[in-house]
């Protein structure tokens, strides 16, 4: 599945375009390519605001994307069952507003009966989640990425053998869309990098200073930490980086001068930035106002 990032199969750009199921006009097909030599990938991951009833505030959402001057949202499909329908609201919303939209799932280790909620509604049943996703992303080409939370705390679920199955269905289905998970330092060993590059299209990594032991104080890492996971795919792998800016159940809270300098640095070494998780501009406002600036310097 190795695929030049973020690129849309032409065919369905056009079809999207005569069919007219958007009245965005014609789209290039280099609208969702980003890359750290043109249009850097910047953007938040789950946090959505949500209105009373608990589905997904898109309206609000979008707004705030739109004022942190982000390029991307991940989509977290969990703590509501109308998760994934709300989705398919937002991504028509996205698109018009040019947009790039990752999906997360949760795994094993953060569904039911583990956890409160599951991601819904296909539960643990990946092979399908990949078809339907694969399914969405041809509706919609500002869908990009696959992505699955605390993947490498969960490969008894997703055994190369597994995964091949549902890269099987990406593929079918669209080759462009891509295949990024949640991957953490001390799990990305030479093992895992030889076991599953063939199926891996980037990493989405969240910095903890994990070579030092963890934590989200020291943000002087990330240039080296980043170095040895490019050296362990030989250079050939996309390194997302995922910043804390809220708290860690066991590391504990991020301070607004850490979140600058691990995105600062971020920008710097990695292919693109993801805000864990999306800032609330109340309550989270000094946070808010440094990835507002962050990403205005383009």
């Amino acid at each position: 599945m190795k695929k030049i990032l973020f690129i849309t199969i032409l065919a369905t750009l056009l079809a999207l375009f005569f069919s007219g199921c958007g009245s965005t006009g014609r789209l290039s097909e280099d609208t969702f390519k980003f890359s750290r030599e043109e249009k850097m990938i910047l953007g938040t991951y789950a946090g959505l605001p949500r209105l009373d009833n608990g589905r997904a505030d898109i309206d609000k959402l979008m707004e705030q994307l739109k004022d942190l001057n982000a390029n991307t949202y991940n989509w977290l499909i969990w703590q509501n069952e109308n998760d994934w329908a709300d989705l398919q609201l937002f991504l028509p919303m996205a698109l018009k507003n040019r947009i790039a939209v990752w999906v997360s799932l949760v795994p094993p280790s953060e569904s039911k009966p583990i956890a409160k909620w599951s991601s819904e509604p296909y539960g643990l049943d990946y092979i399908k989640w990949s078809e339907e996703i694969a399914k969405l992303s041809l509706q919609y080409p500002n869908l990009v990425v696959f992505s699955i939370d605390d993947f490498v705390h969960n490969l008894k679920t997703y055994t190369p053998e597994y995964l091949g199955k549902m890269m099987d269905e990406i593929d079918r289905i669209n080759p462009s869309l891509q295949f990024i998970p949640c991957s953490y330092y001390r799990q990305i060993t030479p093992d895992f990098a030889k076991n599953y590059a063939p199926y891996l299209d980037g990493l989405l990594f969240p910095y903890r200073a994990e070579s030092e032991g963890g934590n989200l104080k020291n943000g002087s890492l990330v240039d080296a930490e980043i170095e040895r996971l490019r050296t362990l795919f030989n250079g050939e792998m996309p390194i997302y980086i995922d910043v804390y800016l809220t708290a860690h159940s066991r590391l504990g809270a991020s301070t607004p001068s850490y979140v600058e300098e691990v995105i600062r640095r971020g920008r710097e070494h990695a292919d693109g930035v993801l805000i864990y998780t999306h800032p609330n501009p109340v309550s989270d406002a000094e946070k808010y106002q440094i990835v507002k600036a962050a990403f205005s310097n383009k």
